[in-house]
């Protein structure tokens, strides 16, 4: 840990130290800064009910998550953020963490009783077409396939992180971090809750006419964590490139993304390996509905399979969370999508609906992990929005993948 103290003290004084210049000038704005902070209220109520082959027990977890906090006006170009998030089961009839043995009985249902500090940061403008953001924070990167905060659960995962983005080129993004430690969404009590070591996040995005192109590198250094070996086996370097965009083609909007990346084994990650990932998507829209179809493909050698430890996976192979960790002979995840966006229906702003199959092989192996169907009905009225939504997956070959389905219906108010 001196090592990652090390370099988070000097990012705080270079911080520091570009905070200082602007509040020397601009002495007098604090009062103003102070009387533009807005309030941060998000309330979240999810009933969510899981039914799994196997396990003796239906889980039916009943959780509220509130997050409250604030965010100041600038003062010296630079602006505070203050959230505490809080997740409490109304009803506990469900494991909330894998590595802890309580409620055995029960599937797991990732979303324990936790209240914490969520986001802590400071956000400063001061350098042309840059923002520099310091602290406990909320990272994003593409479409979350390999960084993002897991929005899906409700404690949701967060960076302990500087971060400095750059604009000064026209269609061009310069996105660097560096954290020394990952609050995941088990939260803090958790084996697992936990993340530490000395990492980087580096992407680069340019905006062309039919797409943007994204390159980025992430190093992953994470100590060994007691009881959970995942945490140093997911010391990865990971390099790739990812294209998206869309076109329209008379009445149809045709969109398209594909993605390579290839992973090595980093830092003190006692295995080794070389793995590669590859996507390829592409969907239409015609006035309200979307079809789509694409494939993902993340390799294994038998022991270890390409790995995303940091990603929003809830977003990716099925919303019934069979593949998580992708198993050690890979996976290979072809799939369906259809939806339909409608709006001002009634009492509702938007309307929206979709539905998607999957099916999922083996990469290294000729080996049947089964398939699954996914169905979503979302609404919105003004700062309040609900959801019902539907899992069924039918197992394979694999053994820790049995015969799931879940039933979520949540309601969530934002302001």
């Amino acid at each position: 840990m001196k090592h990652s103290n090390r370099f988070a003290a000097v990012g705080v004084v270079a911080f520091a130290a570009i905070v200082s210049v602007d509040a020397r000038a601009d002495g007098a704005g604090l009062k103003e800064a102070l009387s533009k902070t807005k309030p941060i209220i998000d309330l979240r109520l999810r009933v969510e009910t899981v039914e799994q082959d196997g396990v003796l027990n239906e889980a039916d977890a009943k959780t509220m998550r509130a997050r409250l906090g604030f965010e100041t006006g600038k003062f010296g170009n630079t602006s505070l953020l203050v959230e505490g998030e809080a997740v409490m089961p109304i009803q506990d009839d469900y494991r909330p963490d894998p590595t802890v043995p309580i409620r055995t009985t029960y599937p797991v249902v990732p979303d324990p009783e936790t209240y914490e500090l969520n986001r802590f940061q400071l956000t400063n403008t001061s350098l042309p077409g840059t923002t520099v953001t310091l602290g406990r924070q909320r990272i994003a990167l593409d479409d979350q396939r390999f960084v993002g905060p897991v929005g899906w659960r409700q404690n949701e995962q967060t960076f302990d992180a500087l971060r400095v983005v750059n604009k000064s080129v026209k269609n061009l993004v310069l996105d660097a971090t560096y954290f020394n430690r990952v609050n995941r969404i088990f939260g803090k009590d958790s084996p697992q809750g936990v993340y530490e070591g000395d990492s980087a996040l580096l992407n680069a995005g340019y905006q062309t006419k039919i797409g943007k192109i994204s390159g980025f590198g992430y190093l992953l250094d994470f100590e060994n964590v007691v009881g959970v070996p995942a945490a140093i086996r997911d010391s990865t370097s990971t390099y790739g490139l990812r294209f998206a965009g869309e076109k329209p083609v008379g009445k149809v909007k045709i969109a398209y993304i594909v993605s390579y990346a290839t992973q090595t084994d980093y830092a003190d990650n006692p295995l080794d390996f070389d793995l590669d990932y590859r996507t390829e998507e592409v969907s239409a829209t015609f006035g309200k509905f979307t079809f789509g179809a694409g494939e993902e493909v993340l390799e294994g050698n038998g022991v270890k399979g390409f790995t995303t430890p940091l990603a929003t996976l809830h977003k990716f192979q099925g919303w019934a969370d069979k593949f998580l960790a992708t198993p050690p002979n890979g996976i290979e995840d072809r799939y369906l999508n259809f939806g339909a966006n409608f709006k001002a229906r009634g009492p509702f702003e938007t309307v929206g609906f979709v539905v998607s199959y999957h099916d999922y092989n083996a990469e290294r192996i000729d080996a049947y992990y089964g398939n699954e169907m996914n169905v979503s009905l979302a609404v919105k009225h003004k700062k309040l929005s609900a959801m019902l939504k539907f899992a069924d997956y039918d197992e394979g070959v694999l053994a820790a993948a049995r015969d799931t389905q879940k039933i979520w219906a949540q309601v969530e108010f934002i302001w």
